[in-house]
């Protein structure tokens, strides 16, 4: 005859064990489950303030973007402008400079133009004096005597060579 051993046997260790293990359970959960709980519920609650304030700082810091660039383009404009104006004025400025200095260059040439007919006249009245003179010296000399056109020649070759030594000026 075989003994055959039922299927499920009872034991009572294993009774022990789990009157044990709900025991411990039952210790550590009044003890330490709701601090545990508490505790992870704060935690949780510390993180999602901290998202929030993350995203409160991240809002700001956009706003804060937001308004540096909206200034950057005032003052981006504002130094444009002003660009701007300081071409205008230079450009100004040179056309003035320009005008003055073509009013100068026509005001020399017209005291040149002016200086130039005054010597010109004084050199034309000092010819004609010269040639007045030189004239006077010829008839004089041709009155003295009588010449034929090779004496002519020369006595007009002498009246020149006298007078370049002093009366005759260019």
């Amino acid at each position: 005859m075989e003994i055959v051993a039922p299927l499920i046997s009872f034991n009572w260790s294993l009774v022990m064990i789990l009157i044990t293990f709900v025991i411990l359970y039952l210790i550590v959960k009044k003890f330490f489950f709701e601090k545990i709980h508490d505790f992870m519920e704060a935690r949780e609650q510390k993180v999602k303030d901290q998202f929030a304030s993350a995203e409160a700082a991240e809002k700001q810091a956009e706003e804060h973007l937001a308004e540096y660039k909206n200034k950057l383009e005032d003052i981006d404009s504002e130094r444009r402008e002003v660009l701007r104006d300081s071409k205008e004025f230079a450009e100004e400025q040179a056309q003035k400079i320009i005008d003055e200095a073509k009013e100068r260059a026509q005001d020399i040439i017209r005291k040149a133009e002016m200086e130039i007919e005054h010597d010109r006249i004084i050199f034309v009245k000092e010819m004609k004096e010269q040639v007045a003179l030189l004239a006077i010296q010829a008839a004089e000399k041709i009155i003295e005597k009588e010449l034929n056109e090779r004496e002519h020649m020369a006595l007009i070759d002498e009246i020149i060579s006298e007078d370049k030594s002093g009366t005759w000026t260019h």
